[in-house]
């Protein structure tokens, strides 16, 4: 975009990733690769992207599709099995001098519905995750929210923002209960991933299991602290100075390669580490940040 200011930016993503370009400058069409058999979703975007000459093409799926569009640039990926961060694998391939931040286009409308949620230091939390082995225990985030929000906390007396996708509710309800109703911001199965992405700008800080909204928060600029368990850190943490992660005892190789290890488990695997690691990472992180 910055190399080709002013130009109509179209883009080919997932159903649950589209949202977040809804308010991108330039943008002219979005379009949901939504699965289908036989491939059927590349025939349908091929079919939709042909007829035109693009002034440049960036595929980060190193698809055909990318190879066969008119373009008078393009820029493919090719995975490649090196230890690196997705950021960096994709910086590294796309040519670019350095790995970018991750950045967000958050309109005026959603940040001016955000702003009368927050009147304070705000806590966000993430307690839920897309698989049951890479959890930590809800209970444990129930008393770290507690903690972090006592007297002689990291935000003593902040309100608590539990936020989550409508179909995780019942995951989430033990840490949603232990904030007290006066202090509490419900942002489970908030209607749009901006504007959730509106609420965690405003909010002091963030901790919450591996998932996509970890990633949403170091975007949104807020300071993230991410747990991890069966997931690799050192590829998928979360990106930016402001960031840190606290990761089970036990090495994710040693995880998923463990005998009895499924992955269609749902009991968690993050047990390993306590609520004391989790708090003093929180407090070192936002030292770190100089609070928000």
């Amino acid at each position: 975009m910055a190399d080709h200011p002013g130009e109509p930016v179209t883009v080919a993503c997932g159903p649950v990733t589209a949202p977040l370009f809804a308010d991108l400058p330039g943008l002219e069409r979005i379009h949901p690769l939504i699965r289908r058999g036989r491939a059927g979703h590349w025939w349908d975007l091929w079919k939709a992207m042909r007829g035109r000459r693009w002034t440049a093409v960036a595929d980060l799926r190193g698809s055909l599709i990318g190879l066969t569009l008119r373009t008078g640039r393009r820029l493919m990926f090719r995975p490649a099995k090196r230890h690196e961060h997705r950021i960096e694998e994709l910086a590294r391939q796309l040519h670019l001098p350095r790995p970018p931040d991750p950045r967000l286009w958050i309109g005026g409308e959603r940040r001016a519905r955000a702003a009368p949620l927050v009147d304070g230091p705000l806590l966000a939390v993430g307690p839920t995750a897309n698989w049951g082995a890479k959890q930590w225990p809800a209970e444990r985030f129930a008393e770290t929210v507690a903690r972090l929000t006592a007297p002689g906390g990291i935000l003593p007396g902040a309100r608590g923002a539990v936020v989550g996708a409508g179909s995780e509710r019942a995951m989430a309800a033990p840490v949603r209960e232990a904030v007290p109703q006066d202090r509490r911001i419900d942002a489970i199965g908030i209607s749009h991933l901006l504007d959730a992405a509106a609420l965690l700008e405003r909010s002091s800080f963030y901790f919450g299991n591996d998932s996509g909204l970890m990633h949403l928060a170091a975007a949104a600029g807020v300071p993230p602290l991410g747990l991890f368990g069966p997931s690799p850190e050192w590829r998928y943490r979360p990106w930016g100075p402001r960031t840190a992660v606290v990761r089970t005892p036990e090495r994710y190789e040693d995880l998923v390669g463990a005998p009895d290890f499924a992955h269609r488990r749902q009991d968690s695997l993050m047990t390993g580490r306590s609520v004391e690691t989790v708090e003093e990472a929180a407090r070192a992180l936002f030292r770190s940040s100089a609070g928000r």
